[in-house]
């Protein structure tokens, strides 16, 4: 039957790597199988403060800190010659004020590499094919090597943190269409040659290109920086040429964009992603429990993607661990309505910035400093701070708090 464990852990990301991590420090045996082989490239390089405690309480962050990644201590929003900064230290929930910019290659080898070295076993070019899962919860999962032979893994528990890969929503068929529309990017890493001629040269931004069109600037510590385009399909429909010409032509479209990155040699040909956004009937089931993208992924604008694989992770392995005790374990509301209730807070934040809503707040004059650092700790992660009437109450929040700017705007002067 093949070697029988505690946990098998699918992917090797930031999501599965925490999840090994804790299950293995509370003395289970745990294996991890990831399709791919490391380093791989992979996008979302944007970490957010929430990350911290997690890789913290896991054991992981001061391998982190050796990697000398760019920090971030907040955000900067850019439309035109308007500007809405964010500070992670001036925000209004309890937590860490800074966190970092990553090569995500470099991160996720060394998150990985760690859980090796504490003693976890990883196959890398391994692909789960399939799963038989039983009444006791326990589970056999068919493993396919690059080599083309099979094995069998009996478990425990499978926690399935795939990533993009969705493997036990694809084998279950438990996958749903996303609620929000579907998006296109086109982006690359650059040369960043005039970053050292711009203000606070390391800052992340985001530059309002468009209504329904942004793009991120997301500079790295060695010199390099990610820049992507985000948009609607038509929106590079429109736009003539293969994949390279959109993406200088979308340079060439702002003046900050063209001043800064016109003749900023590209590292590799610019690539693309398409509706991203996906989701899921359930978080969990029997003898298996999901986590990080593969529950549900958003879109880029706030980051939030490596946040929520690292929080559900760290939250699923508490519980998966729990339940290899032989305690109780409500997943429903132990963990299904608590991430949920984090995703929904996002999901709001993301339709008020294609909507225009957030465009409304950010840019208006004399904003409410309150108000500010409370929408500020949304932007750091902090998404189930309940004492934060931008969480507790996030979508009555922010249309209500766009309701009180027009009526300013309107009885101005």
């Amino acid at each position: 039957m093949g070697e029988k464990i505690d946990v098998l852990v699918i992917g090797a990301g930031p999501a599965g790597s925490i999840a090994a991590a804790m299950i293995h420090k509370h003395g289970y045996s745990v294996r991890v199988v990831e399709r791919e082989k490391f380093p791989r490239f992979v996008i979302g390089e944007s970490l957010l403060p929430r990350c911290m405690e997690v890789l913290e309480e896991v054991g992981l962050l001061e391998v982190i800190k050796t990697q000398n990644f760019q920090k971030k201590f907040g955000a900067k929003f850019m439309k035109g010659d308007k500007v809405s900064d964010f500070q992670f230290s001036d925000q209004f929930s309890k937590g860490w004020t800074w966190t970092w910019q990553v090569q995500r290659a470099e991160f996720d080898l060394a998150l990985i590499s760690e859980v090796q070295r504490i003693g976890v076993h990883v196959d890398f070019e391994t692909t789960i094919t399939d799963i038989e899962f039983f009444d006791d919860e326990s589970s056999i999962s068919t493993a396919q090597v690059k080599d083309g032979s099979v094995e069998k893994i009996s478990a425990r528990f499978v926690v399935d943190a795939s990533g993009y890969g969705r493997v036990i929503p694809r084998l279950l068929k438990l996958e749903k269409a996303s609620h929000l529309d579907p998006r296109k990017s086109i982006f690359a890493h650059v040369k960043d040659v005039h970053r050292d001629l711009y203000e606070e040269p390391s800052r992340i931004i985001a530059v309002l290109y468009a209504p329904g069109v942004w793009t991120w600037i997301i500079p790295l510590s060695d010199g390099i920086t990610s820049l992507g385009f985000v948009g609607s399909f038509d929106f590079f429909d429109k736009i003539e040429g293969d994949q390279t010409q959109k993406f200088k032509a979308c340079i060439a479209g702002n003046a900050y964009l063209k001043n800064r990155f016109g003749d900023a040699p590209l590292v590799f040909e610019p690539r693309k992603l398409e509706a991203w956004s996906a989701t899921t009937d359930k978080f969990y089931g029997n003898g298996f429990v999901l986590t990080g993208n593969v529950t549900e992924f958003l879109d880029p604008i706030f980051s939030s993607g490596v946040m929520f694989a690292t929080v559900s992770s760290h939250l699923a392995s508490k519980l998966v661990v729990q339940k290899l005790r032989g305690e109780p374990v409500d997943w429903d509301n132990d963990y299904t309505n608590f991430i949920r209730h984090g995703v929904d807070t996002f999901r709001t934040f993301v339709m008020a910035w294609y909507d225009g809503t957030l465009e409304k707040i950010f840019f208006s004059k004399n904003p409410d400093l309150m108000v500010k650092k409370q929408i500020c700790s949304v932007l750091a992660g902090y998404v189930w701070d309940q004492d934060n009437p931008f969480v507790r109450a996030h979508e009555k929040a922010l249309r209500g708090l766009a309701r009180l700017i027009d009526f300013q705007e309107n009885n101005r002067g």
